[in-house]
Protein backbone atom coordinates (compact mmCIF):
# COMPACT_ATOMS: atom_id res chain seq x y z
CA UNK A 1 0.00 0.00 0.00
CA UNK A 2 2.83 2.54 -0.48
CA UNK A 3 4.13 4.79 -3.90
CA UNK A 4 7.29 2.89 -3.52
CA UNK A 5 8.26 0.76 -6.65
CA UNK A 6 9.04 -3.36 -5.12
CA UNK A 7 10.06 -6.35 -7.26
CA UNK A 8 7.97 -7.53 -10.09
CA UNK A 9 4.54 -9.23 -10.22
CA UNK A 10 5.90 -11.82 -11.67
CA UNK A 11 8.17 -12.56 -8.48
CA UNK A 12 5.87 -12.75 -6.28
CA UNK A 13 3.74 -14.69 -8.60
CA UNK A 14 6.63 -17.17 -8.23
CA UNK A 15 6.95 -17.21 -4.58
CA UNK A 16 3.35 -17.52 -4.18
CA UNK A 17 3.74 -21.12 -6.15
CA UNK A 18 6.80 -22.16 -4.03
CA UNK A 19 4.29 -21.22 -1.22
CA UNK A 20 1.62 -23.42 -2.00
CA UNK A 21 3.99 -26.09 -3.50
CA UNK A 22 5.35 -26.21 0.83
CA UNK A 23 1.52 -26.35 1.75
CA UNK A 24 0.42 -22.50 2.63
CA UNK A 25 -2.68 -22.94 1.42
CA UNK A 26 -4.43 -26.00 2.78
CA UNK A 27 -7.43 -26.37 0.39
CA UNK A 28 -7.47 -29.30 -2.39
CA UNK A 29 -6.69 -27.68 -5.61
CA UNK A 30 -9.31 -29.78 -7.00
CA UNK A 31 -11.83 -28.38 -5.40
CA UNK A 32 -13.51 -24.82 -7.33
CA UNK A 33 -16.23 -23.53 -5.37
CA UNK A 34 -20.07 -23.01 -6.98
CA UNK A 35 -21.62 -20.28 -5.74
CA UNK A 36 -25.11 -20.25 -4.84
CA UNK A 37 -27.83 -19.08 -6.22
CA UNK A 38 -28.96 -15.38 -4.49
CA UNK A 39 -32.15 -14.37 -4.53
CA UNK A 40 -32.41 -10.30 -4.22
CA UNK A 41 -35.12 -8.85 -1.98
CA UNK A 42 -36.89 -5.98 -3.36
CA UNK A 43 -38.12 -4.80 -0.20
CA UNK A 44 -36.34 -4.45 3.56
CA UNK A 45 -33.05 -6.34 3.80
CA UNK A 46 -31.83 -7.44 0.62
CA UNK A 47 -29.01 -10.40 1.13
CA UNK A 48 -30.63 -12.84 3.61
CA UNK A 49 -30.83 -12.96 6.53
CA UNK A 50 -27.40 -12.78 8.70
CA UNK A 51 -26.20 -16.75 9.96
CA UNK A 52 -24.31 -17.63 13.44
CA UNK A 53 -21.14 -17.93 10.97
CA UNK A 54 -21.76 -14.63 9.66
CA UNK A 55 -21.50 -13.75 12.98
CA UNK A 56 -18.42 -15.01 14.36
CA UNK A 57 -16.47 -13.47 11.22
CA UNK A 58 -18.14 -10.09 12.54
CA UNK A 59 -16.41 -10.60 16.02
CA UNK A 60 -13.49 -11.46 14.50
CA UNK A 61 -13.49 -8.08 12.65
CA UNK A 62 -14.72 -6.35 15.32
CA UNK A 63 -12.31 -7.85 17.77
CA UNK A 64 -9.49 -6.67 15.78
CA UNK A 65 -9.04 -3.47 16.88
CA UNK A 66 -8.73 -2.17 13.61
CA UNK A 67 -9.07 1.14 14.35
CA UNK A 68 -6.23 1.55 16.70
CA UNK A 69 -3.83 -0.83 15.19
CA UNK A 70 -2.37 -1.29 11.62
CA UNK A 71 -1.93 3.05 11.70
CA UNK A 72 -0.55 4.91 8.04
CA UNK A 73 2.70 5.58 8.04
CA UNK A 74 4.11 3.62 10.36
CA UNK A 75 5.78 -0.04 9.94
CA UNK A 76 3.90 -2.73 11.26
CA UNK A 77 3.76 -6.47 11.79
CA UNK A 78 1.64 -7.29 9.17
CA UNK A 79 -0.54 -9.99 11.91
CA UNK A 80 -1.28 -8.10 14.45
CA UNK A 81 -0.93 -4.29 13.18
CA UNK A 82 1.50 -3.76 16.45
CA UNK A 83 4.31 -0.67 14.77
CA UNK A 84 7.49 -3.16 14.80
CA UNK A 85 9.74 0.11 14.00
CA UNK A 86 10.26 3.31 15.51
CA UNK A 87 8.16 5.72 14.85
CA UNK A 88 10.39 8.06 12.76
CA UNK A 89 10.78 5.02 10.65
CA UNK A 90 10.11 6.82 7.25
CA UNK A 91 11.11 3.33 5.13
CA UNK A 92 9.52 0.73 3.32
CA UNK A 93 6.16 -0.49 3.96
CA UNK A 94 4.86 2.36 6.22
CA UNK A 95 2.37 3.95 4.26
CA UNK A 96 -1.16 1.96 4.76
CA UNK A 97 -1.92 -1.14 5.57
CA UNK A 98 -5.32 -2.02 3.92
CA UNK A 99 -3.41 -5.27 2.52
CA UNK A 100 -1.92 -5.97 5.55
CA UNK A 101 -5.24 -5.83 7.76
CA UNK A 102 -7.00 -8.11 5.25
CA UNK A 103 -4.63 -11.00 5.18
CA UNK A 104 -4.71 -10.88 9.19
CA UNK A 105 -8.21 -11.25 9.33
CA UNK A 106 -7.22 -14.42 6.76
CA UNK A 107 -5.60 -16.02 9.26
CA UNK A 108 -7.41 -15.27 11.59
CA UNK A 109 -10.54 -17.02 10.41
CA UNK A 110 -7.95 -19.93 8.80
CA UNK A 111 -8.08 -18.24 5.06
CA UNK A 112 -5.12 -17.96 3.07
CA UNK A 113 -4.62 -15.29 0.85
CA UNK A 114 -1.37 -13.62 -0.66
CA UNK A 115 0.84 -12.10 2.60
CA UNK A 116 4.06 -11.84 3.51
CA UNK A 117 6.51 -13.18 3.34
CA UNK A 118 5.56 -14.17 -0.35
CA UNK A 119 4.77 -10.56 -1.04
CA UNK A 120 5.75 -7.29 0.64
CA UNK A 121 3.11 -5.16 2.16
CA UNK A 122 4.21 -2.80 -0.93
CA UNK A 123 1.51 -2.54 -3.33
CA UNK A 124 -0.38 -6.16 -2.15
CA UNK A 125 -3.56 -5.03 -2.21
CA UNK A 126 -2.96 -4.99 -6.07
CA UNK A 127 -1.47 -8.24 -6.05
CA UNK A 128 -3.77 -9.92 -3.99
CA UNK A 129 -6.67 -8.61 -6.14
CA UNK A 130 -4.51 -10.06 -9.26
CA UNK A 131 -3.87 -13.13 -7.41
CA UNK A 132 -7.40 -14.13 -6.54
CA UNK A 133 -8.69 -14.67 -9.99
CA UNK A 134 -5.94 -16.49 -11.16
CA UNK A 135 -5.42 -20.55 -10.95
CA UNK A 136 -3.83 -20.03 -7.98
CA UNK A 137 -6.58 -18.04 -5.98
CA UNK A 138 -9.14 -20.38 -7.51
CA UNK A 139 -6.79 -23.50 -6.21
CA UNK A 140 -6.82 -22.05 -2.96
CA UNK A 141 -10.41 -21.81 -2.43
CA UNK A 142 -11.08 -17.96 -3.71
CA UNK A 143 -14.24 -17.75 -6.14
CA UNK A 144 -14.78 -13.93 -8.14
CA UNK A 145 -18.42 -12.82 -6.53
CA UNK A 146 -20.44 -11.18 -10.26
CA UNK A 147 -22.06 -8.63 -8.28
CA UNK A 148 -22.46 -6.67 -4.85
CA UNK A 149 -25.76 -8.38 -3.74
CA UNK A 150 -24.36 -11.87 -4.50
CA UNK A 151 -21.04 -10.49 -2.33
CA UNK A 152 -23.65 -9.60 0.83
CA UNK A 153 -25.27 -12.55 0.47
CA UNK A 154 -22.36 -15.03 0.42
CA UNK A 155 -20.90 -12.86 3.50
CA UNK A 156 -24.39 -13.04 5.71
CA UNK A 157 -24.42 -17.03 4.94
CA UNK A 158 -20.93 -16.72 6.56
CA UNK A 159 -18.43 -16.45 3.87
CA UNK A 160 -14.90 -14.35 3.46
CA UNK A 161 -15.74 -11.54 1.07
CA UNK A 162 -13.27 -9.18 0.30
CA UNK A 163 -14.10 -5.96 -2.05
CA UNK A 164 -10.88 -5.25 -3.63
CA UNK A 165 -9.86 -2.64 -6.39
CA UNK A 166 -5.86 -2.98 -8.27
CA UNK A 167 -4.76 0.14 -9.65
CA UNK A 168 -3.93 0.54 -13.57
CA UNK A 169 -0.82 1.80 -12.66
CA UNK A 170 1.66 -0.91 -11.09
CA UNK A 171 3.54 1.62 -8.79
CA UNK A 172 0.39 3.06 -7.34
CA UNK A 173 -1.29 1.10 -4.28
CA UNK A 174 -4.91 -0.18 -4.55
CA UNK A 175 -7.01 -1.37 -1.91
CA UNK A 176 -8.79 -4.00 -0.07
CA UNK A 177 -11.40 -4.70 2.56
CA UNK A 178 -13.63 -7.28 4.22
CA UNK A 179 -17.22 -6.85 3.24
CA UNK A 180 -18.94 -6.90 6.69
CA UNK A 181 -22.45 -9.36 6.92
CA UNK A 182 -25.53 -7.15 7.15
CA UNK A 183 -28.72 -6.32 7.00
CA UNK A 184 -28.33 -3.24 3.77
CA UNK A 185 -31.44 -2.83 0.98
CA UNK A 186 -31.02 -3.07 -1.96
CA UNK A 187 -31.07 0.99 -2.89
CA UNK A 188 -28.55 1.21 -0.24
CA UNK A 189 -26.19 -1.00 -1.95
CA UNK A 190 -26.68 1.10 -4.77
CA UNK A 191 -26.49 3.96 -2.84
CA UNK A 192 -23.20 3.91 -1.59
CA UNK A 193 -21.70 0.14 -1.56
CA UNK A 194 -21.57 -2.85 1.08
CA UNK A 195 -20.17 -2.12 4.29
CA UNK A 196 -16.59 -3.21 5.12
CA UNK A 197 -14.05 -3.45 7.34
CA UNK A 198 -10.37 -1.54 6.41
CA UNK A 199 -7.66 -0.46 7.27
CA UNK A 200 -6.58 1.98 4.79
CA UNK A 201 -6.45 6.31 5.05
CA UNK A 202 -8.49 6.19 7.64
CA UNK A 203 -9.30 2.55 9.64
CA UNK A 204 -13.21 1.58 10.42
CA UNK A 205 -14.96 -1.31 11.54
CA UNK A 206 -17.58 -0.19 9.83
CA UNK A 207 -17.48 2.17 6.16
CA UNK A 208 -19.21 2.14 2.90
CA UNK A 209 -17.85 1.10 -0.37
CA UNK A 210 -18.12 5.11 -1.61
CA UNK A 211 -16.30 5.93 1.37
CA UNK A 212 -13.84 3.13 1.71
CA UNK A 213 -12.55 3.64 -1.87
CA UNK A 214 -13.13 7.24 -2.35
CA UNK A 215 -9.40 8.05 -2.50
CA UNK A 216 -9.58 5.81 -5.73
CA UNK A 217 -11.86 7.55 -7.58
CA UNK A 218 -12.03 5.16 -10.36
CA UNK A 219 -12.64 1.90 -8.07
CA UNK A 220 -16.02 2.43 -6.62
CA UNK A 221 -18.67 0.80 -8.25
CA UNK A 222 -17.38 -0.41 -11.51
CA UNK A 223 -14.14 -1.25 -10.65
CA UNK A 224 -14.41 -2.97 -7.45
CA UNK A 225 -13.85 -6.91 -7.52
CA UNK A 226 -15.36 -9.13 -4.99
CA UNK A 227 -14.04 -12.99 -4.28
CA UNK A 228 -15.13 -15.36 -1.30
CA UNK A 229 -14.07 -18.01 0.27
CA UNK A 230 -15.45 -20.78 2.68
CA UNK A 231 -14.43 -20.38 6.21
CA UNK A 232 -14.01 -23.66 8.14
CA UNK A 233 -15.69 -24.30 11.31
CA UNK A 234 -14.64 -22.01 14.22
Amino acid sequence: MTNDIIKPLANAVILTALALSLGACASDPSQVQTLPAVTVSQTGPCCGPITPAARNILKVLDDSNVENLWSKHRHVNWKTGVPDEPAEYKGREADTHCSAFAAAMGERLDVYMLRPPYHAQELLANAQTAWFGSTLGRKAGWTSVDTPEQAQALANMGKLVVASYQSPDPHHSGHIGIVRASDRTEAEIRESGLLMTQSGEHNYFRVSEKAAFKWHPDAWPSGVKYFSHDVPAQ
